[in-house]
């Protein structure tokens, strides 16, 4: 989407043009080593910058099909902008851009990579495939903004000399877009993947199913996306993804090494389910579809052996489609559910998705349950939440339960940010930029082990945004901090730094058409 395209559709949903900044430039015209979103593990800076010129290649092992793969991303980023051939090859000798899986580094660890820039080249070096691609990522940040274009721009395209060696403090990095309350395109999706991506993001959770929209399809239950995947809030259309387009969508995201989290909610959030097939209710009767914006009234029917039916045959087809770890089985605001039946339902849920080979994620309300071993409890209280429900959660995770942090009044990108943003909601209160960013999930939820903290998570919820402009307004400029909370090592983490990294994103948001609001807290430039 070109800026004038999201300025139009912000404008039309009541908010104002895109935000703009330069970046500020090094001596030497090169955005200074490191300086970039998430900050870096450790950064060596020195020496001459390198210049990509019409004589660079990026060269690959040809023995590695990644390597080649991830080259040719990089190429189809940097082509436009700079008018350059940039073929890739696997002919080692000369000057340019490399990119090396080593066997050797070990250290680097799944995700890690080093990056060095001299005068003569820059050399990307990881120890696996998603490392080499979040190191091309740290090289797209330190060339100009301007390399974003989908025109041809000009130079001169500089990466400043020195090393940055960068590994994650966390292996699991999310960020999650409701399809249900509005349904997203395949195409939004995909703009939503590529923009996690760009700032090391490695899950997408998408939440599949919810009172006003089923978004899947399942062949041996027709009706949930044929008819419960027909409308949405508001009562607009709706829509579902077919097989073939969800695996798309996976596809899509592994290319970018996104592993995505499909989320069916239950024993609430079910009313579209509910009212695709009656036998579903306990009292046999199927309720009318929902295109409002209430939670908590619906539940399955715990005591029916069809519901258990039901729950293994969509997981069971759900697995099959995703080749990634884990299944969410989402658990929160069973307000309609005992804590008995509640209890009942998770405990004989939780083995039905071992069985087909995933990880349970559930929200923090599984903890009311058992969770099963090496199941993920996702928190998302408030700092006001009670303290015998954060010490419930905390139980679990002194227990074994793993925990993604992901507090609402601190993460949800679907807040406002003030009280005067036409988009989002104010349950949680208004979360303004420093205050998704000024927190750390290793010590977020009193009394949890921080070695139970896996990762971080920033929902997204769409009960008033279904267009991407909208999604991309209320992600940016919060979304790059969760994503540093996950990346970067605690010592890193300074507000008054980091709000200078992140103002210097701004020329690229631009470039790339990405909406995003002009927080006063931001000393953008311009």
């Amino acid at each position: 989407m070109g800026a004038l395209v999201g300025a139009a559709l912000l404008v039309a949903a009541g908010i104002g043009a895109l935000g703009t900044a330069p970046a500020t430039a090094a001596p030497d015209g090169a955005t200074p080593l490191g300086r970039i979103v998430p900050a870096p593990a450790k950064v060596t800076p020195g020496g001459s910058a390198y210049e990509i010129t019409a004589k660079t290649r990026i060269r690959v092992d040809d023995a590695s099909k990644d390597a080649r793969r991830i080259g040719g991303y990089l190429a189809d980023v940097l082509r436009p902008s700079t008018g350059y051939r940039l073929p890739v090859t696997d002919d080692d000798a000369g000057d340019g851009i490399r990119l090396e899986l080593s066997a050797k580094d070990k250290a680097l660890g799944a995700e890690g990579y080093r990056l060095t820039s001299t005068g003569r080249s820059v050399t990307i070096v990881a120890h696996a495939p998603a490392g080499l691609f979040h190191g091309v990522q740290t090289l797209r940040q330190q060339l100009p903004a301007k390399a974003e274009s989908d025109s041809r721009q000009s130079g001169p395209w500089l990466v400043a000399g020195g090393t940055v060696e960068d590994s994650p403090r966390y292996g699991y990095r999310s960020a999650m877009l409701d399809v249900s309350r509005h349904f997203f395109s395949v195409d939004k999706v995909k703009r939503y993947i590529d923009q996690l991506a760009l700032y090391k993001i490695n899950k997408l959770h998408l939440h599949l199913s919810d009172d006003q929209g089923w978004r899947i399809a399942i062949d041996s239950w027709p009706r949930l996306a044929t008819y419960g995947g027909s409308t949405q809030v508001g009562g607009g259309a709706g829509g579902h993804y077919t097989k073939a387009q969800y695996k798309d969508i996976v596809r899509y995201a592994a290319s970018r090494y996104l592993e995505v989290v499909p989320e069916i909610d239950m024993p609430s959030h079910t009313n579209a389910a509910l009212a695709s097939y009656a036998e579903l209710n306990c009292d046999g009767v199927a309720p009318p579809l929902y295109t409002g914006t209430e939670v908590g009234f619906s539940s399955l029917c715990v005591n029916k052996q069809v519901t258990y039916d039901f729950v293994d045959d969509v997981v069971r087809e759900l697995a099959a489609l995703t080749p990634g770890k884990y299944l969410h089985i989402g658990g929160d605001e069973a307000h309609s559910t005992s804590h008995e039946d509640y209890v009942t339902f998770m405990n004989r849920v939780q083995p039905i998705v071992a069985k087909y080979g995933k990880t349970v994620v559930g929200w923090h309300q599984l903890t009311e349950a058992t969770p099963i071993k090496g199941a993920l409890a996702q928190y998302w209280g408030l700092d006001g939440t009670s303290a015998a429900e954060k010490a419930q959660v905390a139980a679990a995770a002194k227990n074994g339960t793993g925990l993604v942090i992901s507090p609402a009044d601190r993460t949800y990108l679907d807040m406002k940010y003030t009280k005067d943003t036409p988009l989002g909601l104010a349950w949680a209160g208004y979360v303004e930029v420093q205050r998704s960013y000024d927190w750390d999930p290793g010590n977020y939820l009193p009394g949890a082990p921080a070695a139970a903290v896996k990762g971080v998570e920033a929902p997204m919820w769409s009960e008033t945004l279904s267009e991407s402009a909208q999604v991309e307004y209320m992600a940016f400029p919060r979304l790059p901090g969760v994503a540093e909370l996950g990346w970067s090592p605690a010592a890193t983490h300074d507000w008054n730094t980091y709000k200078v990294r992140l103002a210097e994103q701004a020329p690229r948001w631009d470039a790339l058409g990405i909406a995003y609001y002009k927080s006063p807290q931001v000393p953008w430039n311009g």
